[in-house]
């Protein structure tokens, strides 16, 4: 498999686990909240560790924890209401260049 499509993959489900952490706060999604978040952290975890076979590890990384910051950042406004202010909408897009910075810079 393609370790950037790995990587991808892994940064996605690395917006599961705070989903699941927010979804668990309500009294009925509770336990699948929870169950959701493992299972999010797992296979995300399992995923990176794949593509850093073929992608260094500084930029595997970041491109992970980008994926998953905006991702999650963009749930929250979208899903979430929560607030879009232009600081938050700045500090989203810096992480956003930053990562495509180290993908092409890889």
């Amino acid at each position: 498999m393609n370790p950037w499509l790995t990587l991808i993959g892994a940064g996605l489900l690395e917006i599961g686990w705070p989903l699941g952490f927010k979804l668990a706060q309500q009294p009925a999604w509770r336990l699948p909240g929870l169950a959701f978040s493992v299972l999010s952290m797992a296979l995300s975890g399992y995923l990176l560790f794949l593509a850093q076979r073929h992608i260094p590890l500084g930029t595997a990384y970041v491109v992970w924890t980008g994926i998953g910051a905006v991702g999650t950042f963009a749930l929250g406004v979208l899903c979430f209401g929560e607030p879009l202010h232009p600081g938050r909408l700045l500090g989203a897009a810096l992480i956003l260049g930053g990562v495509i910075t180290l993908k092409l810079s890889a």
